[in-house]
């Protein structure tokens, strides 16, 4: 089990964290070497003792924590305690223990007065949690338990060392590939122009769009994913562009996500919304519902401790009345039935004291094993919602990135178009103001022009002499 140990003083605070009502169950299970009979008087006792020293940190407070799911008696938790003791050289200190129950679990808490009342001086704490650490590593190995990664290598509890898990991908849609062709078949079948086939494909969550290559034709589903129709129709092309007409005049595929995208992320987020209030609900019906445990075993815990004190006093006052008065346990005494009997009384009331531990501890694992099965069930339930959390994020994420890669190509589409139709620019050297160069378009224009009818009439005349002139 994992030890914590640490000097402290505030003997109040100490006693009133001890006695939270945060636990299910507070258990006092021992105090020793104390005049008082609970923890605010034996604290302040101890507090009052440090005063005639210069310590100020009068007290040792540990914490004895078993792994989940492990079942500790309470000899065990006892036994550590006090090998703890003596590894901590406080042998014989006045000392408190207290078990606390909470979420299903018991752990332990012992406290001890550093106080040492012959030298009036405190008990020095060195190296106390290498002390702590080693020894819960011997426990850890003596009882076969799975070993913590920072207390068995010291070097892994380095943050540098640890890893991150991988985010998820975008969740599938987890369809058998049947039930994509006869959602898509059904859509062609009750449709009969591109208007009712696009509607039919949209109620099955399926987006009509134009394909990469000249003639396709697809459906994309809310995830991304792509399905040729002709080929989940099982026709032709020809057939399927007679009833949706020419594809130009469907969406490319990237459109088709990006409206999807749009579509999707305020779906998405009602659906957080509404997970959240599931979880809330849930949550204020587990609590409820583990107050109400809480209270019931609490009840039952007092009943049951009453009816075990009693019984000791009926067993005391039965054995008690073994013994005689007067001249007759005198002449008991003399002939040795006195201490015969004593000696009976002492073994069965061991006997009945250990039988009544056993019960104590089986009442006890009961009550536990309750308290467990409800915090497997809120455990279970945190699990899943934090999955379904992380799904829908994954989800969001996954269209938002669409979203975002669609804007990347728009520029470069863009720019791509603009290439096609805008001249080359001029050099820096060239360059004019807009409206000088649209000016000097139109005279280099007209020059052109008046040039080319200078030649046109130069070459008319030179044809016309030629005809007019007499043959030789």
């Amino acid at each position: 089990m994992i030890l914590k140990g640490n000097q402290r003083g505030s003997a109040k605070d100490l006693a009133l964290h001890l006695m939270k009502d945060e636990n299910d169950h507070v258990e006092i299970h021992e105090i020793r070497g104390f005049a008082s009979d609970n923890l605010m008087g034996a604290f302040n006792e101890a507090h009052a003792i440090s005063r005639g020293t210069q310590c100020k940190q009068f007290l040792y407070s540990l914490s004895l924590n078993p792994p989940q799911d492990v079942d500790v008696p309470t000899p065990n938790f006892i036994a550590t305690i006090e090998e703890a003791e003596k590894r901590l050289n406080l042998t014989g200190q006045p000392r408190a223990i207290v078990f606390h129950e909470k979420e299903g679990r018991r752990h332990a808490h012992a406290v001890w007065s550093r106080i040492n009342i012959q030298e009036m001086k405190a008990i020095q704490m060195s190296y106390d949690h290498t002390k702590l650490m080693e020894y819960s590593r011997e426990l850890y190995l003596e009882h076969g338990w799975k070993m913590p990664r920072g207390l068995a290598k010291q070097s892994e509890r380095d943050p540098r060392n640890f890893t991150l898990a991988d985010w998820q991908q975008a969740k599938r849609i987890k369809q058998h590939p049947n039930d994509i062709d006869r959602a898509i078949q059904d859509a062609w079948a009750i449709s009969d122009t591109k208007a009712t086939f696009a509607h039919a494909l949209n109620e099955r969550g399926y987006t009509l769009a134009r394909g990469d290559r000249k003639g396709r034709i697809v459906a994309v589903d809310t995830f991304g994913e792509i399905y040729s129709v002709p080929k989940k129709v099982g026709t032709r092309i020809k057939q399927v562009r007679e009833r949706v007409g020419n594809e130009q005049h469907l969406p490319l595929i990237d459109q088709a996500k990006e409206q999807i995208a749009q579509d999707m992320l305020p779906t998405l987020t009602r659906f957080k919304k509404q997970l959240k209030t599931n979880q809330q609900q849930e949550n204020t019906d587990l609590k409820r519902e583990r107050q109400d445990m809480i209270e019931h075993q609490r009840l039952e815990r007092s009943t049951f401790l009453a009816t075990q004190q009693q019984d000791r006093q009926q067993q005391a006052i039965t054995r008690q009345a073994r013994f005689r008065t007067g001249l007759k346990g005198l002449w008991d005494r003399m002939r040795g039935e006195h201490k015969r009997i004593r000696e009976l009384n002492e073994r069965e009331a061991k006997r009945m004291q250990e039988q009544a531990q056993t019960r104590k501890y089986q009442f006890i694992q009961r009550q536990l094993s309750e308290r467990q099965r409800l915090n497997a069930r809120h455990k279970s339930l945190q699990q899943h919602y934090r999955t379904q959390q992380q799904e829908l994020n994954q989800d969001m994420s996954h269209y938002r990135q669409q979203q975002l890669e669609r804007l990347r190509e728009a520029p470069k589409a863009l720019g791509k178009a603009q290439s096609q139709n805008v001249p080359e620019p001029q050099s820096p050297v060239e360059q004019q103001p807009s409206a000088q160069v649209t000016n000097q378009a139109d005279l280099d224009h007209e020059a052109r022009k008046k040039a080319f009818m200078e030649k046109r009439n130069n070459a008319q005349q030179e044809r016309t002499q030629q005809h007019t002139q007499p043959l030789a």
